[in-house]
């Protein structure tokens, strides 16, 4: 079974995958979850999965935390999972995919880019959006002309963890690496 955290933004998410990729999703919620209870409800995990950014600072360093902790005690492999791979998967269509990024900034990847930041206005608007932003955000974000896939529409987070798991790869707990991304160099 695989365990896999994302805390990358203003919704936390944590599923479990079984060995024949089916999955279920234990957490998908804006409250901050205690995560050493989630991982006393479920069986001992093979694998820890754990989203790696970009994403909140804070969020990132707390979900990886765990996973790495977990892991090495566990003496399992890790794998890190792109924040914003896990949301373009939640669709069977291709879609940007965003994340909160602050002061209403987002994290966003067209499909097949590469992830960049930027304001709303920067986000270009070839492709539905599906992603994980805070109210005002998404407000800012319709304001730019974007629109958000129905959730309706959407995958949950354990199918869309699953897709993104296919193509992970373990790593060393100490080259696990955190994406950030955050500019800190003032607009001219």
């Amino acid at each position: 079974m695989i365990l896999v955290i994302d805390t990358s933004a203003t919704r936390w998410a944590v599923a479990v995958i079984d060995q024949t990729g089916k999955g279920r999703t234990l957490i998908e919620s804006s409250e901050r979850p205690d995560l050493a209870l989630v991982y006393e409800k479920i069986e001992t995990p093979t694998k820890v999965a754990v989203a790696t950014g970009p994403g909140s600072f804070t969020g990132l360093r707390v979900g990886v935390s765990f996973g790495v902790g977990l892991a090495m005690g566990l003496r399992i492999p890790i794998l890190p999972l792109p924040s914003l791979d896990l949301q373009a998967a939640r669709s069977d269509v291709p879609v940007t995919a965003v994340l909160e990024a602050g002061r209403g900034r987002v994290y966003y990847q067209l499909p097949g880019g590469s992830p960049q930041h930027g304001e709303p206005g920067d986000v270009p608007s070839s492709h539905s959006l599906v992603g994980n932003v805070a109210p005002k955000t998404r407000e800012g974000l319709i304001a730019a002309g974007h629109h958000f896939r129905p959730e309706s529409e959407l995958r949950d987070f354990s199918e869309a963890a699953g897709i993104v798991l296919e193509t992970a790869r373990e790593v060393a707990y100490g080259s696990l690496e955190i994406k950030y991304m955050q500019s800190f160099s003032a607009k001219p």
